[in-house]
């Protein structure tokens, strides 16, 4: 389930209003909590949970140091983005307070269907990366490369999934970012003006003459670009589009992968 329009904007701008009312690119998500008089517990909570926002006679949040949710990590500062999200949202933070709905305990990377958690992320999202500093800083940069994803992860304090996600959304050049686990695609996500939409190899298998898939099949992989032919990665290329090619850098680790993938 999709995030209507709508409540985007309502997200976005308030998301927005929070993370501008300050001038740093490294947003002060921790000064914002202590403005708001909202207590944030750093602790060992085994693997329980990333981060959770909490309601007994006022609000809480914790998050797990153990699952490397520290306040100086771009791990941990995702997370309390998220949480401050159910905070904010005035939906979320009602319905909490009413005992209408339950904590909802975050997982990194695990917690992208339930509608309430698309929509903490998507704060998350707002509130590290503001779209009218951000796309500013996107728009130093006339042709894209995968380089431009790390100085703007580094810029803004950001994992590089979701720095590249943002870029997605908002940047100045299409692009599509894949997560892969087992040789299996866990998500997707593409700029709306993305060209290509169908997958070589279905919408759930890594595709395998990519870079992804040579490294799930023989295990020949590092962190690396590479210019490959668009049949490599997408069905539908034929006739004069043949020779189309397109780039993909892959992130490697153990049984997981990140591919992003541009033309």
């Amino acid at each position: 389930m999709e995030i209507n329009n709508r409540k985007r904007k309502q997200i976005k701008d308030l998301a927005e209003f929070l993370a501008l009312e300050h001038k740093e690119d490294i947003t002060p998500l921790n000064l914002i909590a202590e403005l708001e008089e909202l207590p944030i517990f750093y602790d060992d909570y085994e693997n329980a949970f990333d981060g959770t926002l909490v309601y007994d006679k006022g609000f809480y949040i914790h998050l797990n140091t153990t699952l490397g949710n520290a306040p100086d990590k771009v791990r941990g500062r995702f997370t309390l983005a998220h949480e401050l999200g159910h905070y904010f949202i005035d939906s979320h933070r009602v319905a909490l307070k009413a005992g209408l709905i339950k904590p909802h305990p975050s997982r990194y990377n695990k917690n992208k269907y339930q509608i309430i958690e698309r929509e903490a992320d998507y704060f998350a999202s707002c509130i590290l990366m503001p779209e009218k500093r951000f796309r500013k800083d996107c728009e130093r940069y006339r042709k894209f490369d995968y380089q431009i994803i790390e100085y703007l992860s580094k810029q803004y304090f950001v994992s590089i999934t979701a720095c590249a996600i943002r870029f997605a959304d908002i940047g100045t050049h299409p692009i599509m970012v894949v997560y892969m686990e087992d040789n299996r695609i866990e998500w997707k996500w593409q700029s709306k003006d993305f060209r290509f939409w169908k997958l070589a190899d279905g919408k759930d298998k890594v595709p395998k003459d990519s870079l992804a898939g040579k490294y799930f099949n023989f295990g020949t992989g590092v962190k690396r670009t590479e210019e490959l032919w668009g049949v490599d990665w997408f069905d539908g290329i034929n006739g004069e589009n043949l020779n189309f090619k397109v780039f993909e850098h892959v992130i490697p680790f153990k049984n997981k992968a990140l591919s992003i993938v541009w033309y």
